[in-house]
């Protein structure tokens, strides 16, 4: 688990050596997205959430990530620029994390037939499958959706 003052640290490190003065960094309260580099503001963030249950590697990868998103501009999303400049800066990842979600956080709370759970943010709209069973049956096995009484 990665220390939120040492990524605090880190951040405005890559910050001072990759970016002018007019960038900065903060915490923000995602469950699902790690990481997010506003144009308008300037700033870069990290879900405090997953940063403090990931270890210091990953962390560092989603700073290099959106550092790499703020060297290229807006309109460049995860093309051959932005990819080109995140492995110079040392970026190994993807386009998204494929790390663990903050699900403890989530709203909703679902459940199929085979047990498998689901979670979800916002309400669910409609009937959702639970796609391994739906994939295994060859039928459409529904999600059963429950409020979360207390989301974290």
């Amino acid at each position: 688990m990665a220390d939120l003052e040492r990524v605090r640290v880190w951040a405005e490190a890559l910050i001072r050596l990759h970016l002018d003065d007019s960038w900065a960094f903060g915490f923000d309260r995602a469950a699902k997205r790690a990481g997010l580099t506003n144009f308008t503001t300037r700033r870069i963030t990290v879900s405090k959430h997953l940063a403090a249950r990931w270890d210091d590697d990953e962390v560092h990868q989603t700073l290099l990530h959106e550092v790499a998103h703020a060297m290229v501009g807006p309109r460049v999303g995860h093309g051959p620029l932005w990819r080109r400049t995140a492995r110079e800066i040392g970026y190994v990842g993807g386009r998204t994390h494929q790390g663990e979600i903050a699900a403890e956080r989530a709203g909703w709370v679902g459940a199929c037939p085979g047990g498998h759970q689901h979670v979800r943010f916002r309400a669910p709209r409609g009937r959702y499958a639970c796609t391994p069973c739906t994939r295994s049956a060859r039928r459409l096995v529904e999600v059963r959706w429950e409020r979360r009484k207390e989301a974290a």
